[in-house]
């Protein structure tokens, strides 16, 4: 399916604040193709610029059933989600995609982007990335060692840069008289 119910938007017309909307609101972490994809929850990343490109960065471990389609995907896809879709959002990050169909048990509707990225139909906010780069996070670089305790078992996260090459918003409620904000939230029309 394509994404026709999204408006296609610049990434600097967002107006989102990135601690609440990835660390609160967490997303969803997408790699692969329309055949062979798999999705996984995430509340580590960031939003910003970087080499002259608009950037997202997600961090994800190589335990994870997702690192592997991160790393053969030229492609990846964040997406963020209204809180009504939190059972969704919880059980794709406690359930691992080599033991169970995450869409099959969810209810989750695929939707193919034009970059070719898989994202979700009930997302509020797509943002589709072309991975720029990866790296090994290196336990030696660590200014702070208080942060070694989110590694217990060694098992530090890649970090992937995708320069944001389609940010897709969802049109639902307008014709209830309702449109998106810039951040993907519905409000009323009449606020401006």
């Amino acid at each position: 399916m394509k994404p026709s119910s999204f408006a296609r938007v610049k990434p600097e017309d967002l107006r989102i604040n990135p601690f609440h909307t990835i660390g609160e609101g967490w997303m969803l972490i997408t790699a692969g193709t329309a055949e062979d994809f798999n999705t996984m929850t995430a509340n580590w990343g960031a939003l910003g610029v970087l080499w002259g490109k608009p950037v997202a960065l997600c961090f994800v471990r190589p335990s994870r059933h997702t690192f592997d389609y991160l790393n053969r995907s030229a492609c990846f896809t964040l997406s963020f989600f209204d809180e009504s879709h939190r059972a969704i959002l919880d059980y794709c990050g406690t359930h691992s995609g080599r033991r169970v169909n995450k869409v099959a048990e969810t209810g989750l509707k695929p939707i193919v982007t034009a970059e070719g990225g898989i994202a979700f139909e009930q997302a509020r906010l797509i943002l589709v990335c072309r991975r720029l780069y990866a790296q090994d996070i290196d336990p030696r670089l660590f200014s702070d060692p208080s942060t070694l305790g989110h590694y217990e078992h060694s098992d530090y996260h890649r970090m992937f840069v995708g320069e944001v090459v389609e940010c897709l918003v969802a049109e639902r409620g307008l014709h209830e008289g309702r449109r998106p904000a810039r951040d993907g939230r519905d409000v009323p029309s009449d606020r401006k």
